[in-house]
């Protein structure tokens, strides 16, 4: 087959009733930038009717319409993964199926790939979410910015374009688990970023929970940076130092004032919050273990069950 110009890849899971509407509106916004295309939609275990309308979606427009059914939940980026390994075009545009970011604005992300950039980030105007998941977004970039040194001014946007490529380079990593655009971002040599319209969820509800996200931070925060950790070494050193002057000041206390009994809800209160903090540093510790078990299993990132494709 003839690798066309653009790719789009299309991740979702149970979006049965916002399906109609995302296919009335993509293919005429593709069909408008006047280039050879192709749609890869990745259905990611759905339990709804998702993967029967894709099917019908196929039968509809062979020549340009491809579908990844996996045989189990994966997850969104792993999803995309799927759909980076089987993609064709120069160009890689990668849209959630909410219609939050219209597929309209994707000729604006394909004009700047066009003159140069080889990763092209979005920034959400106007966003339509709640106000704590607006303030949550813009406290995980100040952050992520900090430890990962990776400088994206909208990560949660998934409307996003690269080049061959940094699609090829990210192919050829074997990570279990990763954050695509801050992959894509640290490969990337001319990064640009465009402004793009922002929408209601057309139907149902948002597929990431409040635990999806802390997973997802997690795993940009322990796969691009190692200051979680090393910070946890400085705070344990400073610690270990204060405890130590801690411990000469009640000895020489006592030889000074005597045994008492005052202090003693301050002591379990300063040993309380030493042991909270230790168990904390545990747990980030485990993280970084529990990625490398991951790793080192060398399990099938996704399992496929059907690609739906024509061919030639």
């Amino acid at each position: 087959m003839n690798a066309p110009e653009i790719s789009v890849i299309v991740p979702l899971y149970n979006e049965e009733a916002g399906l109609p509407a995302l296919f009335d509106r993509l293919y005429p916004a593709l069909d408008a930038l006047g280039a050879d295309y192709e749609v890869i939609f990745i259905n990611d275990g759905s339990r709804d009717r998702s993967a029967a309308m894709l099917r019908t979606q196929f039968e509809k427009r062979p020549d340009v319409t491809r579908a990844i059914l996996l045989a189990a939940n994966a997850g969104q980026h792993m999803a995309i993964m799927a759909g980076f390994e089987h993609s064709r075009g120069q160009i890689v545009v990668t849209l959630d199926a909410d219609l939050q970011n219209p597929p309209e604005e994707i000729g604006k992300l394909v004009a700047k790939v066009r003159e140069g950039y080889d990763c092209v980030g979005s920034i959400r105007q106007n966003r339509q979410d709640t106000p704590f998941r607006r303030w949550a977004s813009k406290a995980m970039n100040r952050l992520r910015e900090r430890i990962t040194r990776i400088k994206m001014t909208d990560q949660g946007c998934m409307l996003r374009a690269y080049s061959r490529s940094i699609i090829d380079a990210i192919n050829n990593c074997r990570e279990v688990s990763t954050f695509i655009p801050a992959l894509a971002y640290s490969f990337a040599q001319n990064p640009a970023e465009v402004e793009v319209a922002h929408e209601e969820r057309h139907a149902g509800d948002s597929k990431y929970s409040l635990y999806s996200l802390i997973r997802l931070n997690f795993d940009l925060m322990t796969s691009f940076s190692l200051i979680p950790l090393q910070f946890f070494s400085m705070l344990g050193i400073g610690i270990s130092f204060l405890s130590a002057l801690f411990v000469v000041f009640l000895f020489i206390r006592r030889l000074m004032v005597g045994p008492e009994a005052e202090g003693v809800f301050t002591l379990f209160g300063i040993a309380f919050f030493l042991i909270g903090l230790t168990l904390f540093g545990v747990g980030l510790l485990g993280e970084y273990i529990g990625r490398i078990y991951q790793q080192v299993r060398h399990r099938p990132r996704y399992l496929i069950g059907a690609i739906l494709e024509r061919k030639e």
